[in-house]
């Protein structure tokens, strides 16, 4: 049985961070990805930009580290205060270079089959015969046998939907009704942004909602609008004039945002649509009934931008995001459960591997229901990534152990760095302690 310090399953934004920092501080770590590439939101997802979670942020090494390689790669940009815009194409490359920098061992196109648990911790992990045959003998043993356990000290499941958490029976803290809608986000190209941005600027003056910059001889922009009525969007005779057209069906722009990505100035990434009719994402039939109604309304979308924004004329969808933007799904319960009520008084911990501002974001599928609630610092204890049934199993990412509001506050990507960083670093603690305590023995 090959055998590791840690092994992490689920290549995105937690799992990449979590096998840095530990490939960093010098632990043997394997990173199991089921797809092609690394980057989960960012790179399958296009969920571009990382969100700013304040000034105070710790754990940062991860984030500094791909920023600074994503721009030498031209890939990244600084706009609105913000070093989180960043190329999802190029991102998948960064992160190949900074796996192999920390001597992070990755296979893609792997799948866990199967969880071998003894007196509450996970012994090993299965994958299918077929999916190692095609790798050069690494994970064979000396007799030239095929090998299909994984062994490791610490286990973190940063699949997402916690399908180790899932495989290893443990208690999950999500409810029915605790849902939220998903996004397919998609990216157009061969826009005119200059004149786009020169439009946008003097129709919307509201510049809380549209920002246009020049950085480095480029425009960059963003801009939305909603179905809410919470606030006056300029916009919103836009669309309402194209819904009565029948260009589009009303539930297309219940969220509407745009942003322009680094090293791509002809094209506009668009976050949305946001898909209400299907929120369940642990069932597989509603997420293929939002993948196939999302690429529909993502048809219509576009058309609606070449008809009504100057500089789309000629524009073209060059991009669909092969997963859904998942907001929430299933929450392992942990050894702390976090709650809304820690984030709005600032509740303080012993152990944080988090710190962030960023606000309580909760999207509902019904009109003018979403929560946006702006809030101070606040801390996650690392107790949370911390399984309460299994004692080497952690988790990172948005299937932490929080309550359903306070998951909308901490899901973010710069939130998943930080704790991916924490348990990096937690990980290389305990085996420098082991050390120590061997050593002295």
């Amino acid at each position: 049985m090959k055998k590791y310090d840690v092994v992490i399953i689920g290549g995105g934004t937690a799992g990449c961070a979590v096998a840095y920092m530990a490939g960093m501080s010098g632990l043997k770590v394997l990173l199991l990805e089921k797809n092609i590439h690394l980057g989960g939101a960012i790179t399958s997802g296009l969920v571009v930009p990382v969100m700013n979670c304040g000034e105070n942020q710790i754990n940062r090494e991860f984030y500094d580290a791909l920023t600074t390689e994503l721009k030498s790669l031209g890939g990244q940009v600084t706009y609105l205060g913000n070093q989180g815009w960043f190329n999802p194409e190029l991102t998948k490359i960064a992160l190949d270079n900074l796996m192999r920098k920390a001597s992070v061992e990755v296979l893609f196109g792997v799948y866990i089959q199967n969880v071998a648990i003894d007196e509450r911790k996970i012994i090993s992990v299965q994958i299918s015969n077929e999916i190692l045959s095609v790798y050069n003998g690494k994970l064979y043993d000396n007799n030239k046998k095929l090998s299909v356990s994984i062994g490791a000290k610490y286990y973190v499941d940063a699949t997402g939907n916690c399908e180790i958490g899932k495989l290893c029976n443990c208690e999950f803290l999500e409810k029915n009704d605790e849902q939220q809608p998903v996004s397919l986000r998609f990216i157009m190209s061969g826009v005119d942004v200059k004149r786009f941005g020169e439009w946008l600027k003097d129709y919307d003056k509201d510049r809380n909602v549209t920002t246009v910059e020049n950085i480095d001889w480029e425009v960059h922009l963003s801009t939305a609008c909603t179905w809410d009525r919470d606030k006056k969007w300029a916009l919103a005779p836009l669309f309402k004039e194209a819904e009565k057209n029948s260009i589009l069906k009303p539930q297309d722009w219940n969220y509407f945002q745009v942003f322009t990505v680094a090293g791509m100035p002809t094209s506009v990434a668009f976050n949305c649509p946001r898909i209400i009719d299907y929120t369940d994402m642990n069932k597989p039939e509603e997420v293929s009934k939002a993948l196939q109604d999302g690429r529909q309304s993502i048809l219509r979308l576009a058309d609606f931008c070449k008809r009504y924004f100057p500089g789309f004329e000629k524009a073209y969808i060059s991009n669909i995001a092969d997963m859904l933007g998942v907001r929430v799904s299933r929450r392992i319960k942990g050894k702390y459960i976090y709650t809304a009520d820690d984030i709005i008084t600032s509740k303080k911990f012993k152990n944080p591997v988090v710190v962030s501002n960023y606000p309580i974001d909760v999207h509902s599928r019904k009109k003018d229901q979403s929560t946006l609630r702006v809030v101070k610092d606040y801390e996650l204890p690392l107790e949370s990534l911390m399984s309460a049934d299994i004692d080497n199993l952690f988790v990172a990412g948005r299937c932490i152990s929080t309550d359903f509001m306070s998951q909308g506050a901490i899901r973010v990507q710069a939130s998943c760095f930080a704790m991916g960083v924490g348990l990096g670093k937690y990980f290389a603690e305990l085996e420098n302690n082991h050390n120590s305590l061997s050593l002295a023995e």
